[in-house]
């Protein structure tokens, strides 16, 4: 059965400390769709962040490229099968060089965290009780 994908292009400012941060976390970068100009970060099997340069990514849009440490345009949100790997995931970003964003959000049923990359794009890390999800 056919699986949608989405393929997330993020401007950066350094591919390689870009690299660095995101391998750090624990992801892989796929040799064969990355150069000097970009590099896939493979997330999961239907999820890929691909970084860009930014005279790169200029060459797909008209329009200005947001400064993600000062604007917002989007948030980026993944899931984590419990509340120790939301923590686990978060604090590996911190440690990489990324900073915390917001604060930490437990109702109980959800629980989530997020932090900003080297760039300032904001990943929401979130867990969900899958009772809650059922019923």
């Amino acid at each position: 059965m056919y699986q949608q994908m989405i393929f997330v292009n993020l401007p950066v400012n350094d591919l390689d400390a870009s690299k660095k941060f995101f391998t750090d976390l624990g992801y892989t970068i796929n040799p064969q769709f990355s150069d000097e100009n970009a590099a896939s970060v493979v997330i999961s099997e239907t999820i890929v962040a691909m970084l860009l340069t930014k005279p790169f990514y200029s060459r797909f849009t008209k329009k200005e490229i947001a400064d993600a440490t000062r604007t917002s345009e989007v948030l980026l949100a993944l899931s984590a099968e419990s509340r120790e790997k939301v923590d686990e995931l978060v604090d590996k970003a911190i440690a990489a060089g990324g900073t915390e964003s917001g604060e930490k959000q437990d109702q109980g049923f959800m629980y989530g965290r997020s932090f900003d990359d080297l760039d300032g794009h904001t990943w929401e890390v979130v867990w969900m009780d899958p009772a809650a999800l059922e019923g």
